[in-house]
């Protein structure tokens, strides 16, 4: 599983927006958004749901990441999603541990683990 999903109670607006507040209330700043049902509309001329891709940086822990080793930075930012299917809210984070499994270096998992502990709390926050 490279992703951790739940399911929310909120509407999308109001779920993008805590989403928001709760990484930053674990450090991490929001460097992209990406909204996929605008640039589907204006790229494609079609329609989509709601979908929103959050790319997140906590720039302590992406530093001491990027110190063990350089090829790391193709794993960042960290993205989060926000989408509705089916009329229902998701939120969903990458599991940096999984993809972690990619670079083969032992010293980046024990900050994969935080960014994921992270990265999880605020998917639950959020619901």
């Amino acid at each position: 599983m490279f992703g951790y999903k739940k399911q929310v109670n909120l509407p999308f607006d109001r779920a993008v927006a805590k989403v928001k507040e709760k990484l930053a209330l674990e450090g991490f700043g929001v460097l992209t958004e990406v909204d996929v049902k605008a640039t589907v509309k204006t790229k494609l001329n079609a329609d989509f749901d709601d979908f929103i891709i959050l790319g997140a940086c906590n720039p302590p822990l992406a530093y001491q990441a990027l110190q063990v080793i350089k090829d790391v930075g193709m794993m960042m930012p960290c993205n989060i999603v926000v989408f509705v299917d089916q009329g229902n809210t998701f939120v969903e984070a990458v599991t940096p541990t999984v993809l972690m499994n990619l670079i083969p270096e032992e010293r980046l998992k024990p900050l994969a683990e935080q960014i994921e502990a992270k990265l999880k709390k605020v998917v639950d926050a959020t619901g």
